[in-house]
């Protein structure tokens, strides 16, 4: 007797939600994108998040700020080095999403140890810029003069598409550890690894707010970044084109807002981290004291 064939098993794809103010919401329009790997097959599901998404995201950054920006040095670089230790602890599924969305095992497993390895750099600049920055400046008058630096706000981050991960996390680390609170719009092409390190964010000692992770399509929300009266500073990484990136700086304007463009960087490269991307989203703060008083 013959059996009738088994219809073969569709696997469940996982939806990936947005991660704002330590929680993982779907968008509020109800979008998705259907992500698939190089060959065609879809791999998950991404939320498309809307303006009202990247809205809430700044409200909860904006919220986080205070008590972010109030925590020692010290503090921050231990939050950082927990963040390395737990993505050590899930290496193997980074590696294999980054591997699903295109990369051969050996380049995935590098980049992720790479990024172990970058987030533990910043770590060790937490308390360091400040001395590196922060000056004595001479004046003709008698009184002490002296600069440091204060975090900017609230940065919102156009991620680069590639390097997905190291990308992300070269761009995210050095503007929280200054003490900033950030809004990041992942990489469109390869979004997975951004989504799911919002997880690692989530079991480690980020405070809620801190870092608020947004997936979806960027032409649709840069303009967004860009003119939001409440963001103080924009980074911009590759994806866009010379015009896209001309209208960012003139929508910024309309608000004062600092704009990074770091476009054709190599994030893989040793001198993509350093001190001076701290510097970036930080204010300088300049104080004059009397002589004697």
């Amino acid at each position: 007797m013959n059996r009738p064939a088994r219809t073969p098993r569709v696997p469940v794809a996982k939806t990936y939600k947005l991660y704002i103010g330590g929680a993982f919401p779907r968008t509020e329009s109800g979008r998705y994108i259907a992500h698939r790997d190089p060959a065609g097959a879809v791999i998950a599901n991404v939320c498309r998040a809307s303006r009202k998404d990247f809205r809430n995201a700044v409200v909860a950054a904006r919220n986080a700020f205070g008590g972010w920006a109030g925590t020692s040095a010290y503090l921050r670089g231990q939050v950082l080095y927990r963040i390395a230790e737990m993505l050590e602890g899930r290496r193997e599924q980074f590696a294999a999403e980054l591997a699903k969305e295109g990369s051969s095992k050996r380049r995935a497993a590098a980049e992720v140890d790479a990024s172990i390895d970058r987030i533990i750099h910043y770590a060790g600049w937490s308390d360091k810029y400040q001395q590196v920055f922060s000056a004595v400046n001479p004046v003709a008058s008698p009184h002490f003069n002296f600069s440091v630096l204060e975090p900017t706000g609230v940065v919102a981050i156009l991620a680069p598409e590639q390097p997905a991960l190291l990308g992300f996390v070269s761009n995210v680390m050095p503007a929280i550890v200054g003490g900033n609170t950030v809004v990041v719009l992942a990489s469109e092409s390869r979004p997975l690894p951004a989504i799911s390190f919002a997880e690692v964010l989530h079991a480690s000692d980020v405070p809620p707010g801190v870092v608020n992770v947004l997936t979806g399509r960027r032409a649709e929300l840069r303009r967004e970044l860009a003119s939001h009266m409440d963001v103080n500073a924009l980074v911009v990484c590759d994806g866009d084109d010379a015009d896209a990136r001309r209208e960012l700086q003139q929508e910024a304007a309309e608000n004062v807002k600092r704009v990074i463009e770091r476009c054709g960087t190599d994030w893989r490269a040793e001198r993509a981290a350093g001190p001076y991307h701290i510097r970036d989203t930080q204010e300088i703060k300049t104080t004059w004291h009397p002589v004697g008083i």
